[in-house]
């Protein structure tokens, strides 16, 4: 099979970058003095007052939802919901507080709706939040029979002093890089996933393994955050493992993926599918981690143990290493058995 990328697959990251900008741009003129953190981050940032910050992310879960309309399985989206958005959060040190959800339709099937509830409450309990409210809209015409889009925003507190990442020159060449294993492909790649999927029973059989609901790291990450043991998180979603210089820009991170046969199968079958060379699978996919935390060399392995002990796989990938020079751009070498991806 020729190699299919993410643009081929019908996703242009570079205008959807493009986009970004153009939103932050406009935006400015609605910002005040107590937005601490805008457009861009992994969550904004509003200063409720001088003790406490509010921090604010939203998603959804993109075209996997195709395959929960495929199976027929509807609660597992849910969960992918609260995820991305309860993640990011941990990303500026913040605890989530409280999740609303928007449901939208062609015409409501309240069992399935209810499947996505329910699937919605379970995400929210893993991550410690509450349920406070959302929207249902039902839009005739505008969506295809049986199918439904779905939106997520969470909103949590941190204390401006423990925002992360931490002050940008406590980010340093030496630190550790861990990694936190993943449940799979969690909620990006499918638009690319889904045109490498056979028809027939192998294929309702792959898609059920890529239906797997993304991890939510609240209660493994939280008691780190209030203890400080963290100095900066990457939530590794779209983009893959260039999310990881969102840690800080003035440094580069040099980092090796655990053996794959440490890392979810659906990986191996991912790179023999699609042909894709590696370092556009590591611009793409997770490949097993779903977050990457930045700690002291001299609290690395206890941070690993009470990772571990909460019930996180979770490795040593590397360190955090010079920038090649002060205006170079911040680099990923990423190694995976005898391949190696430079991401910038």
């Amino acid at each position: 099979m020729a190699a299919l990328d993410y643009a081929k697959s019908g996703v242009n990251r570079e205008s959807a970058d493009v986009f970004v900008e153009k939103i932050a741009l406009l935006s400015i003129k609605t910002l005040n003095k107590r937005v601490k953190a805008s457009i861009g981050g992994y969550a904004s940032l509003f200063e409720l007052d001088k003790k406490r910050w509010l921090a604010a992310s939203t998603d959804g879960v993109g075209t996997k939802l195709k395959l929960a309309f495929r199976l027929g399985e509807h609660s597992s989206v849910g969960i992918d919901l609260v995820a991305m958005s309860v993640n990011d959060l941990l990303c500026v040190g913040a605890e989530p507080l409280f999740f609303l959800d928007y449901f939208a339709t062609g015409k409501l099937d309240p069992g399935i709706a209810e499947e996505v509830l329910k699937g919605i409450v379970d995400g929210c309990q893993q991550a410690g939040c509450a349920l406070v409210g959302g929207e249902t809209a039902e839009m005739p015409d505008f969506y295809a029979a049986g199918e439904y889009d779905l939106g997520g925003f969470a909103v949590g507190i941190v204390d401006p002093s423990r925002v992360l990442p931490r002050a940008k020159n406590e980010i340093r060449p030496g630190d550790i890089c861990l990694g936190i294993g993943s449940s799979g492909c969690h909620s990006n790649g499918f638009s690319l996933l889904r045109k490498l999927l056979p028809s027939g029973r192998s294929g309702d059989q792959l898609a059920w393994e890529l239906l797997t609901p993304t991890r939510i790291y609240v209660k493994a990450l939280k008691p780190l955050l209030a203890a400080r043991k963290i100095k900066g998180l990457a939530h590794i979603t779209g983009s893959g493992f260039l999310n990881v210089p969102r840690i800080s820009e003035k440094v580069s991170y040099d980092l090796t993926l655990p053996a794959v046969e440490e890392r979810p199968r659906i990986f191996k079958w991912i790179e023999e599918q699609s042909g894709l060379e590696f370092p556009e699978l590591a611009r793409t996919f997770n490949l097993g981690i779903g977050m990457v935390a930045v700690v002291e060399p001299k609290a690395a392995m206890a941070v690993l143990k009470a990772l571990e002990k909460s019930g996180e796989k979770a490795w040593v990938l590397g360190q955090v290493i010079k920038k090649k020079s002060a205006a170079s751009a911040s680099q990923v070498n990423l190694r995976s058995g005898g391949e190696m991806a430079v991401l910038e």
